[in-house]
Order: structure tokens, then sequence, then C-alpha cells
């Protein structure tokens, strides 16, 4: 066996360890979805015969419909316009020539290392003398502009070629055209990337909603599945169904956008 064949096998037998590794606490979640409580706790990771009856429980114990629909109206919106501001941001951050631009760029690197829970509680503040709280506005605002969106598409921005935007300049294209016409189709695996960060960012947001969105019928999946777990005794069966139900979206996103996903995270510019 050559070196080059023995190599490929140990890297083989490795990638192999690490997803089982990766993908044995996805598998035990599925399999407690389908066991009753006392075999979740007892380590159980065999199929049940408790999946009807754990749905049943949940159906009876929570509104999973209601919360399923606000979680994916307000991840969607608040994608939607995430994406938008954030490429819109990194752009000019790249294209348009200030003296000042790099040092506010680094002041918005700085800000990622200030954690959600110092801002929290001035945020609400405001929140509440503006009117937002049980919207879905002051839901969605916090997280329309994120560093880690702009930094993306300006790192995209980087390697877009500039001969582009001079050329349209030159033959009179305006720079709201230049943007929808040549950079976003351009950079479509960034805008695919940035879709896929900020939705399952938004679809995971539990401690900003559990504070802005008090009403019951605003509740979203986060919070539902947090709920499940407040009572004297805790169904993990009933809980493990519920967490494997929240995760579909996810998912599903994921899977649908996953070929571009990569080239987009790594700024690829084809």
């Amino acid at each position: 066996m050559t070196k080059r064949r023995i190599g490929i096998t140990v890297e083989y037998i490795v990638l192999t360890i690490v997803s089982v590794i990766s993908l044995f606490p996805l598998f035990w979640m599925l399999m407690s979805a389908t066991n009753k409580s006392t075999d979740v706790l007892a380590g159980r990771i065999l199929p049940g015969q408790k999946l009807i009856e754990n749905m049943s429980n949940l159906l009876k114990t929570a509104n999973v419909g209601q919360a399923m629909m606000n979680s994916f109206k307000y991840s969607v919106l608040t994608t939607v316009g995430s994406v938008l501001i954030c490429s819109i941001a990194g752009y000019a951050f790249e294209v348009y020539y200030t003296k000042s631009k790099n040092m506010v760029f680094n002041l918005l690197l700085i800000s990622m290392m200030i954690p959600f829970a110092a801002t929290m509680i001035p945020l609400y503040t405001l929140f509440g003398k503006l009117n937002l709280l049980n919207k879905t506005l002051g839901f969605a605002l916090p997280s329309l502009s994120t560093v880690l969106l702009i930094f993306l598409f300006r790192q995209s921005a980087q390697s877009f070629p500039k001969s582009i935007i001079e050329s349209a300049r030159l033959d009179g294209a305006g720079e709201l055209r230049i943007f929808l016409e040549f950079f976003v189709p351009i950079t479509k695996h960034t805008f695919t990337a940035g879709i896929t960060v900020a939705f399952m960012s938004n679809w995971n947001n539990y401690l900003w909603p559990l504070i802005i969105m008090q009403s019951p019928t605003s509740r979203t999946m986060p919070q539902l599945i947090s709920g499940l777990t407040s009572g004297y005794v805790t169904d993990y069966g009933m809980l493990m169904l519920a967490v494997s139900i929240s995760i579909l979206p996810t998912v599903v996103v994921f899977l649908i956008l996953q070929k571009n996903f990569v080239e987009g995270i790594t700024g690829a510019v084809k």
C-alpha cells in the first residue's frame, strides 16, 4: 500500500469518527422523541413506540402551530431586512472612499466583543419608551444590522472586480443599478451564505424575544421549548419531540442553500 493510499485511508477514518461524534446528539434527540421520559433519562438510544403519545401530549400542552408561525414570520422578516441592509453596508465600506471608513469599520468589529446581555436592559428601556414591546418591529430592529454580515459582504466586495463598477459608471449607470444588476448576481454565493446564517441566528434567537415579546400569543419556538421545562416534572420525550420539530425549518433552509454556502462564507466571486 502506497503512502498516499495510507494517508487517504487515515483521512477517511478520522472524518468518519468526527462525523459520528458530530451527528450522535442529533441521533439521540430523534430517538428520544420516540421514547417515554424514563427511557430518555435511562440513556436509551434505540427507537421507541411513544412518538404518537409524545405528539399528543405536546399538542395538549403547548400551541406549537402558533409558535412555529411566529418564529417563521419573525425570522423571514428579520433575515430579509438584515441581508438587505448589511449587503449595502458591506458594499459601501469597500467601494466608496472616505478617510474614516476603516476606523468606523474597526469600531464595528470591536463592538462584536460586547455581549448582548450588556446592552439588553438599555435596549428594553428604549423600546419600552418607543412603544415597541410585543411588536414585530421591536423584535426585528436589533437584528437588522449585524457586524458579522457586514464583514462577510465587505470581504466579498473586496474580490468584486472594480473595473465593472467603473465601466458601468462610464455608461451612465446609477449606483443602485450597479449594486442590483452587477454586485448582487456576481456575489450570489455570499447572499446565500448571509441568508443561511441570518435565518438560523434569528430562528434560534431566545434572549431578546423572551424580554420583548411578553404576550403568550407572540411566543416563538425557543420560548415554547423553554416553557416545557418550567413545570415540576419535565416530560423529556415530549421535550425532545418539540426540539426535533423546531429544527426542521433550519435544516430545510440549510439543505436548500448548502450548495453555495461554503463559497459564500469564503467570499468567493465567480
